[in-house]
């Protein structure tokens, strides 16, 4: 009924819908990584967040310690680039990429008989300074990005892997997590662009970016 809705001013609701999700977890989660669980739980109103997602020793201090150096962020969709709060990491000096819809991307896809997304990691390496990769979607991006760490031709300054599906998901995966990279993982099938945004937004926001 109407009459039992509360209604909030528009600054209140996230505000709320924090407070809301801080009385509902039921994991015990280390108290660094409880902003970026929060705000993916945030993004998706999925509690299963609180026990899937994986982080490498030290990546949150990481990932902060790179958006303060004032690192690029490079994106497997541009929902993901539209997703991520840039104001507020302009504000160290870095930078979002998406190289999806380049056509050189594209051609060089064809080219080689690959997806657009492992085209789109390597012409990645070409940018100079550290780097986050955040993939949302594409499982090509994490093994593709996977072969250039083995190779020494890329070397991240953290990884958030996040995409979703079934095909070669899973698998994807569990290759970042065999690296000495630092990594946010969502283990199992799900994922996508929206989480990857919130996973860096969090990150953002506790290295002081508003």
């Amino acid at each position: 009924m109407l009459k039992d809705i509360e209604f909030f001013l528009p600054e209140d609701i996230e505000r709320r819908s924090f407070e809301i999700i801080e009385s509902e977890l039921t994991a015990e989660i280390d108290e660094e990584k409880k902003p970026i669980v929060k705000r993916i739980i945030h993004a998706t109103a999925d509690f299963s967040y609180e026990k899937s997602l994986k982080f490498s020793e030290g990546a949150v201090e990481a990932g902060i310690d790179a958006i303060r150096n004032g690192c690029g962020i490079i994106t497997d969709t541009n929902m993901a680039k539209a997703g991520i709060n840039k104001k507020a990491l302009e504000k160290f000096g870095g930078e979002v990429y998406c190289f999806m819809a380049d056509s050189d991307v594209s051609q060089e896809a064809a080219k080689n008989g690959t997806t657009r997304a492992a085209a789109a990691v390597d012409k990645s390496a070409g940018i100079k300074g550290p780097l986050i990769y955040v993939v949302g979607n594409a499982p090509t991006a994490l093994i593709r990005l996977y072969e250039h760490i083995k190779n020494g031709t890329i070397m991240p300054a953290m990884i958030i892997g996040m995409p979703v599906g079934f095909v070669n998901v899973v698998e994807s995966k569990e290759l970042i997590m065999e690296l000495s990279v630092p990594y946010i993982v969502a283990e199992g099938r799900k994922g996508g662009s929206n989480v990857a945004a919130a996973a860096v937004n969090a990150l953002i926001y506790m290295a002081g970016g508003r």
